[in-house]
């Protein structure tokens, strides 16, 4: 399969998603992985693939419990 060569080409090809309806299945579920993680990410570039919506109503909201990295100052 080759390579669409711009945005037009692919619509063509692939059609658009302008009438695209999210399904949600028995795999659509929360996760705790806060915003901007990889983790969240990645959670959100597979519910793309799987055709569900992004935003689950009980996805992680806020960054309390969580610890980050601490680097010594130089």
């Amino acid at each position: 399969m080759s390579q669409c060569k711009n945005v037009f080409e692919a619509i063509l090809r692939y059609g658009h998603d302008e009438d695209f309806v999210p399904q949600e299945d028995h795999d659509f579920s929360a996760t705790d992985a806060p915003a901007g993680s990889p983790d969240k990410i990645e959670v959100l570039r597979r519910r793309v693939e799987l055709g569900q919506p992004l935003w689950h109503t009980t996805d992680r909201v806020d960054y309390s419990g969580l610890t980050g990295a601490i680097r010594p100052r130089e």
